[in-house]
């Protein structure tokens, strides 16, 4: 790399915009949205999708509701034309949806790209070339007149052919293509040549598509680009202002948003980003940072992990882990600060039911887009006592006292650590399984029966300790003091009971209770012991054992 990368490299030049609006401005409503992942995300795939492929996607995003579909280049390939034909007669589109076609500024390709949508309900015929001064010098040799006389050729052979589409709902976009490099005011005076040919009004607008077909600058470069447009282009009233922006710099999200600060009306993207390069603007973040600001995005997520499996079926590209609401690891979290922060933030939720949402880390509910709370939290070696225990209890109904918690996390987090890798619930109760409930040395309980009443109590038990058979007989104000005293009486060390937990594990006829007891011995060191059963009586029992058991080895 260049030490000095401005002897190569410049960028962009502003726009002079000294009034410009849009940073005070806030979004009150969503876009127009217009899908083009069947043909701007089609064009991008290492192998295009089959007719078959682009069925299933256009099927799903209808569901999604999107009610404008870019469905190809039907000039570019017979599969492409097929497709729109299929399309039409089999009476695939609803009628509420609008199909749009891209073409170049060329006869022979609009007429092909006519002759793909006769007998369509409503479509929209979109036109583009290129303007920029890089593609006028290098691609084309032409001056801006010519390419003025370009982009008004192609839109007066489109007029034209536009009686051979009757009974069908036509409307017209066009794209100086490369507009963000485009210098303003020609940008403004093509489309503006295009608007004379086409003579759109305020009750049949044209779209006018803005691209930022390569990111050349930051995204408030782009806003102003928008704002200049929007504010001196003639009858402005009789457009559509339309953005369709790609992610060369990465902010492909935020050059959107700030165009529709800035006077868009209109987006343009695709699912999860899919498109040349770095990819189109993904179409379900802005539409979900929408919907996260209270605004109805009037699209259709709630089943974000379908969505997610057709996309990938269809293109053979994978949605990464960490994209914004989609990805697998979203909505969880690794750290354990994190993972208590959350835990405790959807245990407030549950109680605040009306109330806007105010989950830490979690910028909506998981349960808006179909995702699960389980999956919100998982456990590898970076995770701390809250993760843990959430596990335990979201999957298994496991709620550790706050003392627990800080007694197993640690332990949990060494044994993961020296695993390597994250962990399953199912694994973090194994461990606490082991750890609590199978420790048998040196005691194991074989019997235990308990009599008395008004606060005093004996027990009758018998227990292994280092596999011989011990009789216990005690007294106490309840059961578990009576085992106390039993195992005191036996020559077990002292302790006393310091704390006491027990809950159901399930319900019905095998019902299982476990119990939480912690006890303090002499030197004022605790430990914590479990103990499960369907007997309410005996779990607490086998949890002194575990206890003692742990506070022993």
């Amino acid at each position: 790399m260049f030490s000095n990368p401005s002897s190569k490299y410049r960028a962009y030049p502003p726009i002079h915009l000294p009034d410009r609006q849009w940073p005070s401005r806030t979004l009150t409503r969503a876009p127009i949205w217009c899908s083009v992942d069947l043909r701007d995300g089609n064009q991008a795939l290492a192998v295009p999708m089959n007719v078959s492929q682009k069925l299933e996607l256009f099927d799903a995003l209808v569901r999604c509701g999107f009610k404008e579909i870019e469905v190809g280049f039907p000039s570019a390939s017979n599969t492409e034309f097929e497709f729109n034909r299929r399309l039409i007669e089999e009476g695939r589109i609803p009628d509420d949806v609008t199909i749009q076609c891209l073409v170049q500024a060329r006869e022979d390709l609009i007429e092909k790209t006519v002759q793909s949508l006769i007998g369509a309900k409503r479509v929209i015929i979109h036109l583009y070339n290129s303007t920029s001064p890089a593609q006028r010098r290098v691609v084309f040799g032409k001056t801006k007149a010519e390419i003025v006389a370009i982009a008004v050729q192609g839109a007066q052979w489109i007029k034209d052919r536009l009686p051979r589409l009757a009974g069908t709902d036509v409307r017209l976009q066009y794209s100086p293509e490369s507009f963000s490099a485009t210098e303003v005011e020609f940008a403004k005076e093509i489309s503006e040549a295009v608007m004379d040919v086409w003579q759109p009004t305020p009750e049949r607008k044209m779209i006018l598509n803005l691209p930022d077909t390569v990111e050349v600058a930051m995204p408030n470069v782009y806003a102003d680009q928008i704002e200049w447009m929007s504010r001196n282009l003639k009858n402005r009233d009789s457009v559509i202002i339309s953005l369709h922006t790609h992610n060369d710099r990465g902010t492909g999200v935020a050059a959107t948003e700030l165009g529709l600060l800035a006077g868009a009306e209109r987006v343009e993207g695709t699912l999860f980003g899919n498109g040349e390069r770095t990819g189109n603007l993904d179409i379900v973040i802005v539409a979900m940072n929408c919907f996260m600001h209270g605004l109805a995005p009037n699209l259709d997520f709630s089943r974000l992990n379908d969505l997610v499996q057709i996309y990938e079926r269809c293109t053979g590209m994978t949605v990464p882990a960490r994209q914004p609401y989609a990805g697998e690891l979203v909505f969880t979290a690794f750290s354990g600060s994190h993972q208590d922060a959350i835990k405790k933030g959807l245990a407030e939720w549950e109680t605040r039911a009306g109330d806007h949402w105010d989950v830490p880390y979690l910028t909506i509910d998981p349960r808006d887009l179909g995702r699960e709370y389980r999956e919100v939290i998982r456990v590898n070696s970076q995770s701390g006592k809250g993760g843990v225990a959430y596990l335990l209890e979201s999957e298994f109904g496991i709620e550790l006292p706050k003392d627990l918690q800080r007694e197993f996390g640690p332990l949990a987090n060494d044994a993961v650590d020296r695993l390597g890798r994250e962990v399953s619930g199912t694994e973090l109760k194994a461990m606490f399984w082991r750890e609590y409930l199978e420790r048998a040395e040196p005691w194991q309980l074989i019997h235990f029966h308990a009599d008395g009443s008004a606060g005093v109590f004996s027990c009758r038990a018998s227990a292994r300790r280092d596999g011989a058979e011990v009789a216990l007989t005690g007294t106490g104000n309840g059961p578990i003091a009576a085992f106390v005293h039993a195992l005191h009486e036996s020559g077990a060390p002292r302790f006393e009971i310091a704390d006491f937990k027990q809950h159901a594990l399930s319900s019905g006829t095998e019902a299982s209770a476990i119990a939480y007891i912690q006890i303090r011995l002499p030197d004022g060191k605790t430990k914590w012991g479990a103990g499960v059963d369907t007997n309410i009586e005996l779990a607490p029992i086998k949890a002194v054992l575990s206890a003692v058991n742990r506070a022993l080895t």
